[in-house]
């Protein structure tokens, strides 16, 4: 019989993201992860005197890693109500812990700690990519800091840089969004044991009014499941405003992607640097010789697709009503997810394409070479002028023998031959000796290898080494 795969899957999942980032949004995460916190509720309940016995905890942490989906999933079509239905299921499982689970919390006490455990383990994941990204680059800076290339401005031909000068541009865009990443980590909170409305009284009730148990009680659970911050106030959810700067971060990251993304595809249409292409690799169907830049182009595409799925997050927050609404249920499940997914396939291309960069020093010299002429006549006015010539006629000897150059380039095709119509010029008969020697391209390149070395000592090496605390294997480009 034939294999059959009749509904759809997400690009994502299929195609993009780590098994690992996958992992994290899965339901056996998330509804373990529910579970932990119903055992943490009960165990900091139990420890402030509530009548649970550790034969009820035992049971519960007996079944913490084995989620009866099917149940839960039968008793969901009857209640429509995902969390009362995993209660429900978990108490099948726990028949003496039963009467015990979710005690005095409300739905969001596991959904809404969840989603920030899950959010903040999706953060670690994403830094430890972007470290891997930006060793490359790093590497990638070292190698050639030296090496002379064409700057453009406007996509025009400018002043010099070197190859290793543009890379640290790229690092630099990344190390950023790493800074505002880790900081967005360090401020992920606990939800808490807030209650309906976020008053707490429900465990008010359970204490008998006492506040200090309250207090106590949050802040066990949520050193149970490792935090240290817990949301000082909120309404039955967290603010969802934490969300929008969540993804906002991710947005930074998608804006860094498609810049080194685009550059990378100018660079390999003019033939100076390629992404890493494989011996078996197609380029297209039609056209045999091409060695397109679909890592570079679907870098592009993912980060267009995470800026405007991450816009969706402040919408949601903007139009939270009161204590909360339910509206914020279904985008919630579909952006958060999908939105770390698609960063996590961004690094995953990153460093694979920074890590296997293919530069063509020789193209790049023909490019330097074409340009150095023009950029070399302020040098060589200025010597004209100290040998004793006129400035402002000068100035016009090369600009009318410039234009002709350029036309004969553009027009005709030929090579820049303004260095030999300047030597035959009388009007620099003095200097003509030190023409050849004017266009050496590293006269040019200014500070650039310098400001690489600055630049990886100073900011790269440090912020590297911090993130190495994220630790993740190298994935593979699917596809």
């Amino acid at each position: 019989m034939p294999e059959k795969r009749d509904s759809y899957e997400s690009p994502l999942v299929a195609r993009y993201a780590s098994r690992e980032m996958v992992a994290l949004f899965s339901p056996e995460f998330k509804f373990r992860t529910w579970r932990r916190l119903w055992i943490a509720l009960a165990e900091a309940e139990r420890e402030l005197g509530l009548p649970i016995s550790s034969t009820q905890i035992a049971e519960l942490r007996r079944f913490a890693d084995r989620v009866n989906f099917a149940a839960a999933e039968r008793l969901e079509r009857e209640l429509r109500h995902d969390v009362m239905s995993h209660v429900k299921a978990y108490g099948l499982q726990c028949p003496k812990a039963a009467a015990i689970i979710h005690l005095g919390a409300t739905s969001c006490y596991v959904t809404d700690n969840a989603d920030l455990i899950i959010l903040r383990e999706a953060l670690k994941l994403v830094l430890a990519r972007v470290r891997l990204a930006a060793e490359a680059l790093a590497d990638f800076c070292r190698r050639w800091r030296r090496l002379p290339t064409l700057g453009l401005t406007h996509l025009q031909p400018a002043q010099l840089v070197t190859v290793g000068k543009r890379a640290s541009l790229w690092l630099q865009e990344l190390l950023l969004d790493a800074a505002e990443l880790e900081r967005r980590l360090e401020l992920v909170p606990f939800h808490g044991v807030k209650g309906a409305t976020g008053t707490q009284v429900s465990f008010q009730h359970l204490f008998g009014g006492d506040d200090r148990k309250v207090r106590r009680l949050e802040a066990l659970v949520a050193r149970k499941m490792g935090f240290e911050r817990v949301v000082p106030v909120s309404g039955q959810t967290y603010s969802r405003k934490l969300d929008s700067q969540v993804l906002y971060a991710l947005m930074g990251l998608a804006e860094s992607a498609a810049k080194f993304g685009n550059d990378l595809r100018v660079l390999a249409s003019r033939k100076e640097i390629e992404e890493p292409f494989e011996s078996k690799q197609i380029g297209s169907s039609a056209m045999a010789y091409k060695r397109n830049p679909m890592r570079s182009e679907r870098m592009v595409g993912l980060a267009r697709w995470l800026l405007a799925a991450a816009a969706a997050a402040p919408q949601t927050s903007a139009t939270q009503w009161m204590e909360r609404t339910l509206d914020d249920s279904a985008p919630r499940r579909m952006y958060i997810p999908e939105c770390f997914l698609a960063a996590d396939a961004l690094l995953i291309l990153w460093a694979n394409v920074a890590g296997g960069l293919v530069v063509y020093p020789k193209v790049i010299r023909r490019s330097v070479e074409q340009e150095l002429p023009f950029m070399a006549t302020e040098e060589i006015l200025m010597a004209a002028v100290k040998a004793g010539g006129d400035r402002q006629e000068l100035h016009e000897v090369i600009r009318r023998h410039s234009q002709e150059a350029a036309r004969r380039v553009k027009a005709e095709g030929l090579d820049n031959d303004l260095m030999a119509r300047l030597a035959a010029d009388p009007a620099f008969a003095h200097v003509r000796s030190t023409l050849a020697g004017s266009l050496k391209p590293e006269k040019f390149i200014g500070r650039s290898a310098e400001q690489v070395d600055e630049f990886l000592r100073d900011m790269a090496t440090p912020a590297i080494r911090r993130l190495r605390r994220f630790q993740v294997r190298r994935a593979e480009v699917r596809v």
